[in-house]
C-alpha cells in the first residue's frame, strides 16, 4: 500500500472553521497493491466536506446507513458533506487509487451550488492526469507550508471545480442512452483485455459505429482516447507488479503486452519519467522509510 497525505497544522480531527469562504484541512492519495482491505467506517460522519477520486480500479460505497453496496469506478467522484454516514472499503485486487480533500467554510454550500455541485454524492468527472495533478499539488502544497500556501490550497480545489463544471456542461450534449452504454462496455472490453494487441478501428467496426464516433465519445466520457486508456492501464499494471520482486521487467513486459521489454522500458520513461528499474527502487524506498499504519 502507497499513501501520501497532508495534515493542516498536522492535525487528523475534523472541525468547522467559520472564518474563511473555504479553507482545505486535509488531503492526500492512497494505492492499494498488497493490502487486501483498506475500510472506512464513520457512523455520526465528520464536521466538514471530503472529495473523493477515483482515479484508478473502483471502492465500494454504502449510502445512508443502507447496507447494499455501490461500487464506484475510476473517473467518479464522490462527495461527502457534514455529518453524513461514511462507510467504503478499498480492494487491492480492485487495484485502487484514491485522490481525496477535506475541506470547510463560511461559504462552502454555495460555492458547491455555483460550480454545480448539488445533491448528488456520486458524478461521473472523467478520467485522465489532470486532476490528480491538481490533488497532487494539494498535497505537495499542504506538506510545505511555504508562504501563501492557504491560497494555494484554495486555488487548486478551486481548479478542481471549474473542471467538474466544465465537465457537466459539456456532458450535456452527450446521448447518455446510447453511449453511455457503448463507452462502459469499451472500458469493460479494454480492463479486461488490456494486455492483447487492439486495434481501435478494428473494434469500432465490429461493434458496428464509426471510429471517429467512438474516439471522440470515448474521450467526451473519460477523458482520454482508446489509445490512451490502455496505454494508462498497461503502466497501471506495470507499476503494481513493480512492486513484487517475483517478476523482472522483461516478465512483467510480457504480462501487459509488450513482446519488446526495451520498447517497454521507453513507453514506461516517457510516461512515469524514469526507467521501470528506478520506479522499482523509488517505490522500495517509500515503503522502507514509511510510517507504520
Amino acid at each position: 500500500m502507497y499513501t501520501n497525505n497532508a495534515y493542516l497544522n498536522n492535525s487528523t480531527i475534523d472541525r468547522k472553521d467559520k472564518s474563511k469562504p473555504l479553507v482545505i484541512t486535509m488531503c492526500g492519495t492512497y494505492k492499494l497493491y498488497t493490502r487486501p482491505k483498506l475500510p472506512t467506517w464513520r457512523p455520526r460522519g465528520r464536521l466538514d466536506f471530503q472529495l473523493l477520486y477515483i482515479a484508478a480500479g473502483k471502492a465500494h460505497f454504502h449510502f445512508d446507513n443502507n447496507d447494499e453496496e455501490t461500487i464506484v469506478h475510476a473517473g467518479h467522484m464522490v462527495l461527502y458533506r457534514p455529518k453524513e454516514p461514511q462507510k467504503y472499503e478499498y480492494y487491492a485486487k480492485d487495484q485502487t487509487e484514491v485522490y481525496w480533500v477535506h475541506f470547510t467554510g463560511n461559504n462552502v454550500t454555495n460555492l458547491l451550488h455555483s460550480y454545480g455541485l448539488t445533491n448528488k454524492k456520486v458524478f461521473h468527472c472523467g478520467s485522465g492526469a489532470g486532476y490528480q495533478n491538481l490533488f497532487r499539488s494539494m498535497i505537495k502544497e499542504l506538506q510545505m507550508c511555504q508562504d501563501g500556501y492557504e491560497e494555494m490550497l484554495e486555488i487548486y480545489l478551486r481548479q478542481i471545480f471549474i473542471k467538474l463544471q466544465r465537465h457537466f456542461k459539456s456532458s450535456l450534449n452527450f446521448d447518455n442512452s446510447h453511449a453511455f452504454e457503448e463507452i462502459d462496455n469499451a472500458i469493460s472490453y479494454f480492463c479486461e483485455h488490456y494486455n492483447e494487441p487492439i486495434n481501435i478501428d478494428d473494434y469500432a467496426k465490429e461493434n458496428h459505429f464509426s471510429t471517429s464516433w467512438f474516439i471522440r465519445n470515448f474521450k467526451l466520457y473519460t477523458g482520454i482516447t482508446p489509445k490512451q486508456y490502455i496505454l494508462k492501464k498497461r503502466i497501471y499494471n506495470a507499476e503494481a507488479l513493480l512492486q513484487n520482486t517475483q517478476y523482472n521487467i522483461n516478465e512483467i513486459a510480457q504480462i501487459i503486452g509488450y513482446d519488446n521489454p526495451l520498447y517497454f522500458s521507453r513507453v514506461f520513461q516517457k510516461t512515469k519519467g524514469m526507467s521501470p528499474s528506478e520506479y522499482r527502487k523509488n517505490i522500495s524506498q517509500r515503503v522502507f522509510n514509511s510510517p507504520s499504519l
